[in-house]
């Protein structure tokens, strides 16, 4: 063996890549220090912006894994590694993958805008995707919503996030509607005295908005009334059900007939 040659060689190549390789090495301990810097800045902003904590990992994940990529990708090129077949292949690997998982991708982003911009969040009650109930809990991939008889409805995000929902508890108040109707001959101003003096009576209606009460249909067998009244969001349901049995208990006390829908039969007699 020519020793001479090979010590020639690697002399060389430490000359030549020697260089390189100690920048490299520089450049790798930088961005690493750099990265986690970046890392507990984001941690922080993440923070003060009241970032749901089930978030907080995916996202300070997700930008760490993106800047070490990149961070050797960079420190590879400057050793003299060819990388443009690399990134070729792990972009193509990353379409197919992204092709494959675009459904649980979705769901993903879903996810993510959903806990960064809080269009709910848990114990509301939503109406979304057919189902009306109250959110137990916010997954990154699903929301888990529990029925008022107590069934587990599981949600993709995806949908959420892109359609339309009602959520009934981002207001301290809402507003109660009833129609109730009388018999045609029976006193209007006696009815109307009747429902305002129910309303005013119950400590859970709230005075102000003041409670709305007219007449809004001559209908085929009564003349109906509606009613609108505000309370409490948790409030609704028992003012509601209340004031039906209420106005039923006192409309027959008061000599109010609540009538039920009825029709006129015609026999003509034919020779």
């Amino acid at each position: 063996m020519d020793y001479d040659k090979i010590t020639t060689d690697l002399m060389a190549m430490v000359v030549l890549y020697g260089p390189k390789l100690i920048t490299a090495i520089l450049v790798w301990i930088v961005g690493s220090w750099v990265i986690k810097g970046l890392n507990m800045a984001l941690s922080r902003m993440l923070d003060k912006a009241n970032v749901d904590d089930s978030l907080k990992p995916f996202v300070k994940g997700l930008v760490g894994a993106l800047l070490k990529v990149l961070l050797i990708i960079t420190v590879l090129g400057m050793v003299g590694i060819e990388m443009t077949s690399f990134i070729a292949i792990l972009g193509a690997a990353g379409l197919a993958i992204g092709m494959a998982l675009s459904g649980t991708l979705q769901n993903f982003a879903g996810g993510v805008m959903i806990l960064l911009f809080k269009p709910y969040k848990i114990g509301d009650v939503i109406d979304a995707q057919g189902y009306v109930g109250k959110v137990s809990e916010i997954q990154i991939f699903n929301t888990i919503m529990k029925t008022p008889d107590n069934k587990t409805i599981i949600i993709p995000n995806g949908p959420l996030a892109t359609g339309s929902m009602v959520n009934f508890s981002t207001e301290a108040t809402r507003r109660v509607d009833w129609t109730f109707g009388i018999g045609y001959g029976d006193d209007v101003s006696q009815a109307k005295n009747v429902m305002k003096a129910l309303c005013d009576a119950d400590d859970r209606i709230l005075k102000d908005p003041e409670t709305f009460i007219a007449v809004s249909e001559l209908a085929d067998s009564s003349v109906n009334f509606t009613v609108r009244a505000w309370v409490k969001a948790e409030d609704f349901w028992g003012v509601y059900f209340d004031m039906n049995e209420n106005i039923y208990n006192t409309f027959n006390k008061e000599g109010l007939n609540i009538p039920y829908p009825q029709m006129d039969v015609h026999v003509h007699k034919t020779e």
